[in-house]
């Protein structure tokens, strides 16, 4: 055998290995993965696996892909990362924690920067959502729609809290964020980080007075029975990301980006309608449950009180100023 046969047979193996090396990978690439927190029976994760399903009947199984919940693929934080640089695909994501990757997403972390569930919806389907659907694209991740996470009240074991007054003294827990924080000091109270897991034991024996979040996990982590007074402050409103990576999006035909739009509007209409349903249902396990729930018809003494919040975050991030007047002048 001659020496050029050689190079000859040696270059074909070599496109031929090249071949059979790419071919699973470009496969691959239309085999999605999503991340999602939450325990699959919940609202966000029939919103995601509906999402998956759409795109893979509407692009004719050209893309298909498995959503993992529960975490299983890591925190939040390592997930954003991810999506960023493509490892994976799509995820929802609150965006209360958003804001160490995307700062303008901090905005819809200050408390009753929104007025009620359907001014948010209103919000964030149009010039608030659009607005931080730039801030995230220019991180690398595409916005596909916005679902509800209900909005956060109060619940402690001593007494209703229906005006500002009541808070003071109160050892409430939040989540770690300044913010939040001083959210409950500009009402008189004490706000006290703590992990979520510890919050159940911390109320029952007293470390913490209270702490605050949506009525399904006030519910489900079943707080309500150490701490039985539920007052509807409403003080923040937090959307969660359907995201996807702009990687990912980027690689898409015109026609496949049309459909994973339509299908992320579509599941994002279906999120918030179980999400809903969810509510309603958590609401009633917990006044069954002897649970006192007082509405507060005049929230205006709570929104005063956070002025310094305001004031101290504007401070520290003048450069969005106009996007916080977005949100909290829109009707």
């Amino acid at each position: 055998m001659t020496f050029s046969n050689l190079i000859g047979r040696g270059a074909f193996a070599l496109a031929a290995a090249a071949t059979m090396a790419i071919a699973p990978m470009g496969a691959e690439a239309k085999d999605w993965r999503g991340w999602n927190i939450h325990v699959e029976d919940y609202p966000v994760s029939h919103g995601m696996e509906a999402f998956m399903a759409e795109v893979e009947e509407k692009t004719g199984g050209e893309i298909k892909g498995k959503v993992f919940h529960a975490g299983v693929l890591g925190s939040q934080p390592d997930a954003i990362e991810q999506l960023r640089l493509g490892a994976l695909d799509f995820a929802v994501f609150s965006l209360g924690p958003m804001g160490q990757a995307v700062p303008a997403t901090n905005v819809v972390s200050l408390p009753f920067i929104f007025k009620s569930i359907p001014q948010m919806y209103e919000l964030m389907d149009g010039a608030g959502g659009a607005a931080l659907g730039e801030a995230l694209e220019e991180k690398g991740i595409v916005a596909l729609g916005y679902y509800d996470a209900g909005a956060r009240s109060f619940y402690n074991s001593i007494q209703p809290i229906n005006t500002p007054a009541d808070v003071e003294g109160m050892k409430i827990r939040v989540m770690n964020n300044d913010l939040f924080v001083d959210m409950v000091n500009n009402l008189g109270g004490n706000g006290t980080p703590m992990a979520f897991a510890e919050v159940y034991q911390s109320i029952k024996n007293n470390t913490v007075d209270g702490a605050e979040n949506n009525p399904p996990s006030y519910e489900s982590t079943s707080h309500f029975e150490v701490a039985q007074f539920y007052s509807l402050t409403q003080h923040l409103i937090i959307p969660e990301c359907l995201c996807m990576s702009k990687k990912a999006f980027d690689a898409l035909t015109p026609e496949q980006q049309e459909i994973v739009k339509t299908a992320g509007k579509n599941s994002t209409d279906l999120q918030r309608k179980l999400w809903g349903e969810r509510e309603a249902a958590s609401m009633e396990i917990i006044k069954a449950g002897g649970v006192q729930v007082n509405e507060i018809a005049d929230k205006s003494a709570f929104q005063a009180a956070m002025g310094p919040v305001y004031d101290g975050y504007l401070a520290a991030n003048s450069d969005m100023t106009d996007l916080v007047n977005l949100f909290r002048n829109a009707d």
